[in-house]
């Protein structure tokens, strides 16, 4: 179930300064408030060229006045005098765990691309368009949500956690 099945509106502050604080919080604050095993994701994207950043604050990336294509575009003047070798980036996504007695048990995945100079490609979200996979020779927001499932960071998180779900359904 999601959090509006259950009523749930509220959602903690992400005052984490790492992906795994982060989800470990929000998998607690709602397993606090459901009653239930909870699952709940922290996910972003460091740029080598740019220490990390946007990182753990990629959602906020530039203040609270930007929105995904203006985060797209102070992200591409940040990298603007670099090189296409030191482009480098990646997705980073940790899986938290929690629940009554269960204290968060994280799982961490990411996706390795470059950082294109312009946006191409209408599908995915947030910094999709720019972020280049070499493999597919194209950006994220080109390839079909199945291609996409199969080697992003929340897709290769999210099969990392289920044996780890399993274990803990068998345990309780």
């Amino acid at each position: 179930v999601g959090l509006p099945d259950l009523g749930i509106t509220t959602e903690p502050e992400e005052t984490g300064d790492t992906y795994t604080e982060n989800a470990c919080l929000k998998a607690s604050y709602y397993a606090a408030r459901s009653g239930l095993p909870t699952l709940a994701d922290d996910s972003g994207l460091d740029v080598d060229a740019l220490g990390g950043e946007p990182g753990v604050r990629s959602a906020r990336y530039g203040g609270p006045g930007l929105d995904d294509p203006g985060r797209v575009k102070l992200l591409l003047h940040n990298l603007r005098d670099v090189p296409d070798a030191g482009r480098t980036a990646r997705f980073v996504c940790v899986i938290a765990v929690a629940g009554h007695g269960i204290p968060p048990q994280t799982v961490r995945a990411t996706a390795e691309g470059v950082i294109a100079h312009q946006p191409v490609g209408s599908g995915g979200f947030g910094y999709d368009p720019v972020f280049f996979v070499p493999s597919l020779g194209q950006t994220l927001a080109q390839v079909p949500a199945a291609t996409k499932h199969g080697l992003s960071h929340r897709g290769k998180a999210a099969r990392l956690i289920r044996p780890l779900l399993q274990r803990l359904l068998l345990t309780s």
